[in-house]
């Protein structure tokens, strides 16, 4: 059993376990820029960035939005924020226009992207490339990293820049839950246990398909032969005993298993107005705001695995055609700057992990290490300590897609 505690944040633990990237040494920043960022700046100056993200949580939209927004606009720069519900969407904007013959004006600045979506517009040579070491801020990121240079097991080549850490936590009602499962197995057992109390998003809601992966971890008997390069004929073997898995729990989800929700916010309501007794997040942290503004019980606590859960960075990408490129490239160096990387960890704000090494932010490590863990998220060191890295793209598109065909559909 998890035992909770209000601690330090010790992000530092993520970078002694390979989470969050060391950094390369600090070259203090000078407030006179180099010749060649200086003219980045002075194109950027005027320029709108359509920004096209996720946009289900009110507390993401607003660092973005506000914070971010507020630091672009100091530098002549104007983020227009386009929300979106799935990421492939705003791929699929580039894509069409690239058939379409756009390479000039396209309606994409920026996109934040996950490691499938990444991968889909690379082989379409849908990126715009070759600019992140470029960005004065990217001295606290290790280029060499294979967290940093890899994507859902795609080579990055410059054609994104890393902006958060992410891993997957469940949160429970300890009111309703005072033993939360340890393992996968006790959980798959509790679900039956306690039918109505569980569901998760309909993949490819990206939480919703992160779980599909850690039962498939499970029937695989742990992740170590899905690593690599994807392989047809290990996830044919097996793949029957995840969607058996999950067929098997389904009488016993919410609602007994006839309908899912939609999206991570969906499951979010059904927790917070007490329909179930487990959500489940990639940002542990932002749980403590949701208790802090009355959103979630105060009784919420978190669990991982002891076998661990998945964990990853996530990166924005600048497309190919974008007409704004300046203004993008400095957005994303504001992302990678200590200040906002603190600002976004203070739970309060969003409380996502800092993909830079703290170690190397010279007076801001201090505050970093000040930032409390609220009693409701579990601390930072117990997270890294129970990380599993994520497969390749082709096994998320896979078990997607087999989700829909052999469970939504039977």
């Amino acid at each position: 059993m998890i035992r909770n505690r209000s601690v330090q944040l010790t992000v530092a633990a993520l970078v002694s376990c390979g989470l969050v990237a060391a950094a390369v040494p600090v070259i203090a920043q000078d407030t006179d820029a180099t010749p060649e960022w200086q003219a980045i700046l002075d194109e950027a100056n005027g320029q709108t960035v359509n920004w096209f993200m996720w946009g289900g949580s009110d507390a993401i939209n607003s660092y973005v939005s506000d914070w971010v927004g507020g630091k672009a606009a100091e530098l002549g720069v104007t983020i227009n924020r386009v929300p979106l519900t799935d990421t492939v969407d705003a791929v699929n904007t580039v894509l069409g226009e690239k058939q379409a013959g756009r390479d000039e004006d396209g309606s994409v600045d920026m996109i934040w992207i996950n490691g499938e979506n990444f991968k889909t517009g690379k082989q379409a040579d849908l990126w715009f490339c070759g600019w992140t070491e470029a960005l004065p801020n990217y001295q606290y990121v290790d280029a060499d990293s294979p967290a940093i240079l890899n994507d859902f097991g795609t080579p990055v080549d410059q054609c994104e820049s890393p902006w958060s850490h992410a891993q997957f936590a469940f949160t429970y009602n300890s009111d309703v839950v005072p033993d939360p499962p340890s393992t996968m197995a006790e959980l798959l057992q509790w679900i039956k246990d306690n039918p109505g109390q569980f569901t998760y998003p309909a993949p490819p809601d990206f939480t919703g398909s992160v779980f599909v992966r850690h039962v498939l971890y499970h029937v695989a008997g742990g992740y170590e032969d899905l690593l690599g390069e994807f392989d047809q004929a290990k996830f044919d073997e097996v793949a029957p005993g995840l969607w058996e898995t999950l067929n098997d729990i389904e009488p016993s989800l919410w609602r007994g298993g006839e309908t899912y929700p939609q999206t991570k916010q969906d499951l979010d309501n059904l927790y917070a107005n007490g329909e179930v007794a487990m959500a489940m997040t990639y940002g542990p942290a932002e749980v403590g705001g949701f208790v802090a503004d009355g959103i979630f019980p105060a009784s919420s606590r978190q669990f991982v695995f002891e076998e661990g859960t998945i964990g990853n960075n996530n990166f924005v990408a600048i497309p190919y055609n974008s007409p704004n490129k300046a203004g993008a490239q400095v957005v994303a160096n504001i992302l990678l700057s200590p200040e906002a990387q603190y600002q976004k960890a203070l739970p309060e704000v969003w409380g996502e992990f800092p993909v830079i090494d703290i170690t190397t932010t010279g007076e801001w490590e201090e505050r970093f290490r000040s930032i409390p863990t609220p009693e409701s998220v579990l601390p930072a060191d117990e997270l890294a300590a129970n990380a599993n890295p994520e497969l390749v793209a082709e096994y998320v598109t896979a078990v997607e897609s087999g989700w829909t065909e052999n469970v939504l559909q039977q």
